[in-house]
């Protein structure tokens, strides 16, 4: 059978903000988010070394092997990108019905990632735009690199189903994909049934969503040949916050 992928609308850098205003989320290619950030694409393929450095996830309740991942906390100012100590990740039982209410505590980003000066421009720029949608203020940020494999045959992008993650604005870059189907990404209107659905292809392309408005989620992901073990799908999710971080009080 053959492994068809959807690609997505992509709008370009003036279109983004109006396109995400009106409709909850929006995708741009690598071009975009180079212009739109200042960043450099050999900047941001600088970075894709540090998924092949990420721990096991010890907090998955279906028992499965198949996510690594580390996870680290910002405050994100108009001009400065402000970490604060590490801290486990809390979502809501309303939100990630599977994970939700409990403390995950998972290791830290690694500090070499965090001093690349690309790292700081993407967040700034992330900052820009939660600004751009909900008015100007601190950001409460988490980051979560994240690589999906094919250790137990399937991986599962998003075992919680589709979902949202009760922030502001969310970030979904697709560091790159090797030797896997599927990983669909699937975005549908929180209120109503209209929705796109899509396959990221591009390394360091980026869905951006506006969390209130939209629901999403990818699909499980299987190896393109039946005997390897050695696919996965690289993702950073990014996600931004007004008030303070889930489970906290205001800020």
């Amino acid at each position: 059978m053959m492994n068809l992928i959807a690609p997505p609308v992509v709008v370009s850098p003036s279109a983004t903000l109006p396109t995400l205003r009106a409709q909850g989320f929006a995708v741009l290619d690598t071009a975009g988010v180079c212009t739109l950030s200042g960043c450099q694409p050999s900047d941001l393929r600088a970075l894709a070394p540090f998924w092949s450095d990420l721990p096991p996830d010890p907090h998955l309740k279906d028992g499965g092997r198949y996510r690594r991942r580390r996870h680290a906390c910002f405050v994100v100012y108009d001009t400065a990108v402000v970490p604060v100590p590490h801290r486990p990740h809390w979502q809501p039982l309303a939100y990630n019905a599977l994970h939700g209410g409990m403390h995950r505590l998972f290791e830290p980003v690694a500090p070499a990632m965090l001093a690349a000066p690309v790292w700081t421009k993407l967040l700034l720029w992330l900052g820009q735009m939660a600004s751009a949608v909900r008015g100007p203020q601190p950001w409460f940020v988490e980051a979560h690199p994240f690589r999906i494999d094919t250790t137990d045959g399937i991986g599962r992008p998003t075992p919680e189903g589709a979902h949202r993650d009760g922030v502001d604005l969310v970030a979904v870059f697709l560091v790159g994909r090797q030797g896997v189907k599927g990983g669909e990404t699937r975005v549908f209107d929180a209120e109503g049934p209209s929705g796109q659905r899509f396959t990221l292809t591009e390394p360091w392309s980026l869905l951006l969503l506006d969390d209130a408005r939209v629901i999403h989620e990818s699909t499980p992901i299987q190896p393109l040949q039946a005997d390897c073990r050695t696919a996965y799908r690289d993702t950073l999710v990014v996600t931004l916050r007004s008030g303070g971080f889930p489970g906290e009080g205001s800020a």
